[in-house]
């Protein structure tokens, strides 16, 4: 090979280091910036999780979900609820943002909240929309009555307000009152009753809990059959309800506690009277806010009292063998 030529190849194999050292440098060069922007961007998610744990400033548009907030201790947090929010009794002395499905932005932002706490029933979408862009953060929550939604919803407020070691002990309390609950029901004996829950808002027919509602969960949580089989809450002329023919029949009244929710039911439906449920005594009154807004931390307690008027003879019976 002549000189000229070895030269040649030379300061060929001379440019291509070149380049492969320039892309190495690139290499590292860039990774070094993906590297910083990670960090920046896990600094700004930390910054903004801090930020918002510290909230002392929160609304919440369910029932449920302020029952849960009170059970975790931030109560003191609350500064507004909505209609829905009536339990417990010292809720309703906080403003009231209105109904859940009809908020109105400009009394939210009076409250100057952080966070405001609801369901996918919250809204109208065009005020979710005027909050957000005022800076409240919009947490929707699942209010399905299982479980999973319960514990979802509940660790979800814990994370957000610091309080997730609070939420973890109100879910560690629901669920061990819940697998008490399934224990005892293992022991009872006798036939499953034929439950029908109507819940009465004061105007026509009641209304009846079918699938996929609260009051479904709570009669099947509780041993029983539930006779309506539609989706959600449906009205049911007094007809139907009479050949369905409950055996217990479960009242929720917005308006009327105990024997005047009864009287009201059967004032607006005087078919009832001919049922086994009524004939026999075996009407329960609810508090009605129990059924809304999802499964709240009240509802272990209304499962025990449903079981003692499922089976009364049977949980007494229970009851003796385990003293």
């Amino acid at each position: 090979m002549s000189k000229q030529s070895r030269e040649g190849t030379l300061m060929l194999w001379i440019g291509r280091f070149a380049v492969v050292k320039q892309i190495k440098i690139f290499a590292v060069v860039l990774a070094v910036q993906c590297c910083a922007g990670l960090a920046w961007a896990a600094q700004g998610v930390a910054e903004t999780e801090v930020s918002v744990a510290a909230a002392q400033r929160v609304i919440s548009a369910g029932g449920s979900i302020s029952e849960w907030l009170v059970a975790m201790g931030a109560q003191a947090q609350l500064v507004g609820v909505d209609t829905t929010s009536l339990h417990p009794s010292s809720l309703q002395a906080l403003p009231s943002i209105g109904y859940q499905r009809q908020l109105a932005a400009e009394g939210v932002l009076t409250l100057q909240p952080q966070i405001l706490f609801g369901s996918a029933e919250m809204g109208p979408p065009p005020v979710l929309a005027q909050l957000r862009a005022a800076g409240v953060q919009i947490e929707t929550l699942p209010v399905d009555a299982d479980l999973l939604a319960v514990s979802h919803s509940v660790r979800r407020m814990g994370q957000l307000l610091g309080r997730s070691a609070e939420a973890e002990r109100v879910l560690q309390a629901f669920s061990q009152a819940m697998a008490q609950h399934n224990k005892q029901l293992d022991k009872v004996e006798g036939e499953t009753p034929r439950v029908l829950l109507v819940f009465s808002a004061g105007q026509g027919n009641p209304l009846s809990a079918g699938k996929n509602t609260v009051g479904d969960w709570l009669i099947e949580q509780s041993g029983g059959e539930n006779l309506a089989r539609h989706q959600g809450f449906k009205a049911l002329s007094s007809e139907s309800m009479l050949a369905l023919n409950p055996q217990v029949i479960i009242v929720a009244d917005r308006h009327n506690q105990g024997l005047a929710a009864l009287e009201t039911m059967l004032s607006s439906s005087p078919a009832l009277r001919h049922t086994d449920a009524v004939q026999k005594g075996r009407v329960i009154a609810i508090d009605p806010t129990l059924l809304v807004g999802g499964l709240g931390p009240r509802v272990p307690q209304q499962v025990a009292e449903l079981i003692d008027a499922f089976y009364p003879a049977t949980t007494v019976q229970v009851a003796q063998k385990s003293q």
